[in-house]
């Protein structure tokens, strides 16, 4: 096991009148992954991307764990869980600790809810164990090589190269520039929420040991994300929700096509104003959306 490093964030300094949750923390071979778990009855598992934590789904787990089991962790190296100093931070190696986090948790079946790399890092998930995924829900996010996509290679070898680390590390490029960019307006992201996230990365070495390497792999690890796509029938007979919001810069419609090939069973609902956060950008409408998915799903499986 790699050395452990202190934990990402104080808990005391998180901002508790908009997320006010309980701590938890899960002992897992890498290091203590932090979730939130609010609500009884049946769970929904959300899974983030970069460069946030759980804090971005404090809308749906306040609205939703009066009558839902909401759980939400934190990647390793983001939020509230530990820092491991030496771990490679790829995709690859957060799918790991989060199949072993729901493993040890020992819940489901459950909903999957996905944002942007929490796609490609929990999707292995449902097709390692259906059994415990019986809902997918997918917002901004891909499982795909982005290899041949002109917009995305632009992109990934930039942020991946030399000059783009430095920009990670020095810059702190991901949060001031990246992240504002991605939002459909920017004034939701008002300063006290961007605190939230940015007081998460506050030296180089973490925003270039764990933002970087999630850079680095929008092109690195194709392989993996080939992997995925190629097991994508698989998801045919699993319930689907795409949520998308449509000014995201990060993320174009022409990503939201792909998920309609990969999942045509899938209900869509575009948010023409969100932007690469709908969740957090219209999580009136986001939460709309997922009540009418389950609330549907749940009379089709009682009428059958």
């Amino acid at each position: 096991m790699s050395r452990i490093r202190t934990r990402a964030a104080d808990p005391a300094a998180v901002d508790r009148d908009a997320y006010p949750f309980e701590d938890k923390w899960m002992p897992l071979r890498a290091g203590r992954m932090h979730y939130v778990d609010e609500g009884s009855g049946e769970p929904i598992l959300f899974s983030h991307g970069t460069p946030t934590w759980s804090f971005e789904w404090r809308h749906l787990i306040s609205a939703l764990s009066p009558e839902f089991r909401t759980i939400a962790p934190d990647h390793l190296g983001f939020g509230l869980s530990d820092r491991p100093r030496n771990a490679p931070y790829t995709p690859e190696w957060h799918c790991e600790n989060f199949v072993e986090f729901v493993e040890a948790l020992d819940v489901g079946p459950l909903t999957l809810v996905v944002h942007d790399f929490g796609g490609p890092i929990a999707l292995p998930l449902a097709f390692r164990r259906p059994d415990l995924v019986k809902r997918l829900v997918v917002t901004n996010s891909w499982m795909w090589s982005f290899a041949g996509d002109h917009d995305m290679e632009a992109k990934g070898k930039i942020a991946g190269s030399a000059v783009g680390k430095a920009l990670y590390r020095w810059a702190n490029i991901s949060l001031k520039v990246i992240m504002p960019s991605a939002y459909g307006d920017r004034s939701k992201l008002t300063p006290e929420i961007h605190r939230q996230y940015l007081e998460r990365f506050p030296d180089s070495w973490s925003r270039g040991a764990v933002l970087w390497p999630l850079a680095h792999a929008l092109l690195g690890s194709g392989s993996f994300y080939d992997s995925l796509w190629f097991e994508r029938a698989r998801l045919s007979g699993t319930p689907s929700l795409v949520i998308w919001g449509m000014s995201d810069s990060a993320f174009k419609p022409h990503q939201l096509a792909k998920w309609r090939e990969a999942l045509p069973q899938a209900h869509v609902v575009e948010l023409p104003d969100a932007g690469h956060w709908p969740h957090e950008e219209d999580p009136a409408a986001f939460e709309s959306a997922l009540r009418a998915f389950l609330t549907a799903d749940t009379r089709i499986r009682m009428s059958s």
